[in-house]
């Protein structure tokens, strides 16, 4: 007995938007700005001599001002305005659930598309003013041990338009709105959600192009911060295309853990990946790569290995970040004691890195480092193991998905 499972009814999403001739609408806020006055012109929206002009009024409509109906460009003539909703979309994506945490983290899922949803977290306080946490993949593939994003299986990677779609539906809760307000709470941005960017490298340059336009949400590409777990081949190309802050998913200090701990370092070993590092665009005192180090108890946190990193990355301009490990179900690992975490931090310091250790937020809604996944895959594993149970027992009915969802 075979079975199809539609699966689009448990998630509840939308068909994406059409023109009048089937075709998806083209997501202007995935543009930069050469792109949309490519887009603008082939598209017979604006006349050659005049797309630059008009890309950017518009641009600054949707990136400056937020503005999700082209209705409300009011220094756009009327008639192009039609035209523009008749090809494009500026809409924004589903808000599936907002959580806060208790000390203020906000997190979102976002879907984008029938069954496209995506993990986004505002920390309050963190940078100049506040980070929001952005995802460049649905899922991941790289399977970390200590990391429960990596126990969801990648689905694909996201569009320019999706990525920054999170940043817009941030700066919408937050009131960030024009973006050059002199408060602003959202200062900085870090690839540090579902994904790994450096295999989705010409959306995630194409959105950091985006993001930091002087135009639109202008945030500094020196206040935006993208984190690999080590893809060596592509770090050269992320700091020419960029000139991203760089921070290093590492974790440990041979490849022997390091193996265990991100399977990607057997393609990637400790020495392909420091000399990538000591070799990224721009490197110096002024821009230091961030190294993050996750404590897990009784694996990575002994004085021995807080000698062993010191040595293994010396020379290079750097910090490291300590980060408790945060609990999520079904881990095999704890969070380091406090003394053996300031012990390491000690050693450290002592040889002139800084080491900050970082304070868990949003644990209390699974919204710190490492805790991101999707509630909505979840929920969709379950329907399709009750649904298949259902069909070997020959009594699967219509009403069997809407139940498990």
């Amino acid at each position: 007995m075979s079975v199809t499972l539609d699966l689009s009814r448990v998630s509840g999403a939308a068909p994406a938007p059409q023109t009048l001739t089937g075709k998806p609408l083209i997501n202007l806020s995935g543009l930069t700005r050469t792109q949309m006055i490519a887009a603008l012109t082939e598209s017979g929206v604006a006349e050659h001599g005049k797309a630059k002009m008009r890309a950017t009024q518009v641009f600054r409509w949707i990136h400056h001002r937020g503005v999700t109906d082209f209705a409300m460009m009011t220094d756009v003539a009327k008639e192009t305005r039609a035209r523009l909703a008749e090809v494009f979309t500026i809409a924004r994506p589903e808000i599936v659930e907002r959580q806060v945490s208790k000390d203020g983290t906000r997190k979102w899922l976002i879907r984008t598309a029938p069954g496209i949803e995506i993990e986004a977290v505002y920390i309050p306080s963190v940078g100049r003013a506040g980070a929001l946490c952005v995802s460049s993949q649905v899922g991941c593939t790289l399977n970390c041990s200590f990391c429960h994003t990596g126990t969801q299986a990648l689905v694909r990677n996201l569009t320019a338009a999706e990525i920054v779609a999170q940043v817009q539906v941030a700066k919408d809760d937050l009131a960030e709105w024009p973006s050059d307000k002199d408060d602003r709470l959202l200062s900085n941005i870090v690839f540090m959600g579902m994904g790994e960017p450096l295999y989705n490298m010409g959306a995630v340059a194409d959105a950091i192009e985006i993001i930091s336009d002087n135009e639109g949400i202008a945030i500094s590409r020196r206040r935006i911060t993208v984190s690999t777990s080590g893809v060596v081949p592509q770090l050269q190309a992320l700091g020419e295309k960029t000139q991203a802050m760089l921070a290093i998913s590492l974790h440990a200090t041979n490849d022997a853990l390091r193996d265990v701990l991100v399977p990607l370092n057997k393609k990637y070993p400790l020495d392909q990946l420091i000399a990538g590092i000591r070799a990224y665009p721009g490197i110096s005192n002024a821009r230091r790569v961030t190294f993050e180090y996750v404590m897990l108890k009784g694996v990575n946190d002994s004085p021995d290995e807080a000698r062993a990193l010191i040595k293994l990355i010396k020379g290079i301009p750097a910090k490291i970040n300590l980060i408790p490990f945060n609990p999520w179900p079904g881990s095999d690992y704890q969070c380091s004691d406090w003394a053996a975490i300031e012990a390491f931090a000690a050693i450290v310091n002592k040889a002139g890195y800084s080491s900050p250790i970082r304070t868990p937020r949003g644990r209390d809604i699974l919204a710190a480092c490492g805790q991101l996944k999707s509630e909505s895959e979840k929920v969709r594993a379950s329907a399709l193991r009750q649904l298949s149970m259902a069909a070997m027992a020959g009594v699967l009915d219509d009403d069997e998905d809407d139940n498990a969802a």
